[in-house]
């Protein structure tokens, strides 16, 4: 884990030990609408971040302004010292922050296996000058299958190596997004609602696989509406309402905020009378 978080102070846009990403004055606005406006915000590296609020905060919007897949009115962030405002979503991959989305992505007419092959970045067959020379790639793509089926083992998918990825149950299909999100071995992963359609009997299996990635060296961020889940893996929540941060803090301080229970939580004490 990257810090003691229970010595950082539970505020809006606290500084971090360590941070991986910072934002400053990010906003984006719709019409009379402003979805996002973040101050400040410092992602710590090596940890689990949850990103919560109610419907309509803002938070997969968030998500496609920091990956590029929306462009911010106004802003800046950096991704280990980086620039990335403005940058292509495939070149922010490169660089190493790769996100998941809300509906999955697989491509369903291709099996397990094609659908991860397809997450390596820089293969030489891309390269129109080299796609007909195999002599060029074949060692390449070797080399991409085995390390894509090792993922498929780590992610208990082995056994649908060959299947068409659209006979995968939805569990099945949030896990072959994940995997195939490590293919680029990324040293941020954002998952955008990785819980929502998948069976209870799974949810452990992927709780499992992201505490891993973070006790491996991978920073995590997601955006989650289970509470039980965000408190049983979150090492710090941020909290987003009406596209601001109203409160940051450990899982044990974040449930007492009166901000998050005014906002989002509700009060279990309060009769519903």
């Amino acid at each position: 884990m990257a810090a003691d978080f229970d010595q950082i102070v539970p505020e809006p846009g606290v500084a971090k030990p360590d941070p991986l990403l910072i934002v400053d004055g990010v906003t984006r606005n719709f019409g009379g609408l402003k979805a996002v406006d973040v101050a400040h915000l410092e992602i710590p590296r090596n940890a689990i971040t949850a990103l919560i609020g109610p419907n309509g905060a803002g938070k997969t919007t968030f998500f496609n302004l920091l990956t590029g897949f929306d462009q911010a009115d106004e802003g800046e962030w950096s991704f280990d010292g980086t620039p990335l405002a403005g940058v292509a979503p495939h070149r922010v991959a490169k660089k190493g922050m790769v996100r998941t989305f809300q509906l999955t992505k697989a491509l369903t007419r291709l099996s397990v296996l094609e659908n991860m092959m397809l997450g390596a970045v820089d293969h030489p067959g891309e390269r129109i000058s080299r796609a007909l020379l195999p002599g060029f790639w074949r060692s390449t793509e070797d080399e991409v299958r085995v390390r894509a089926e090792g993922m498929l083992e780590r992610f208990n998918l082995t056994h649908m190596r060959d299947e068409y990825a659209g006979t995968l149950s939805g569990g099945q299909r949030r896990l072959l997004e994940m995997a195939r999100a490590m293919m680029t071995d990324p040293k941020l992963l954002m998952l955008d609602e990785p819980m929502a359609g998948v069976n209870p009997a799974l949810v452990q299996s992927l709780l499992g696989h992201i505490t891993g990635l973070r006790d491996q060296g991978t920073t995590v961020v997601f955006v989650e509406h289970d509470m039980d889940v965000v408190m049983e893996i979150s090492d710090w929540i941020v909290v987003l309402a009406q596209g601001s941060i109203i409160a940051e803090g450990t899982p044990a301080s974040i449930v007492t905020n009166r901000a998050v229970i005014d906002a989002y939580l509700g009060d279990p004490t309060e009769d519903d009378d």
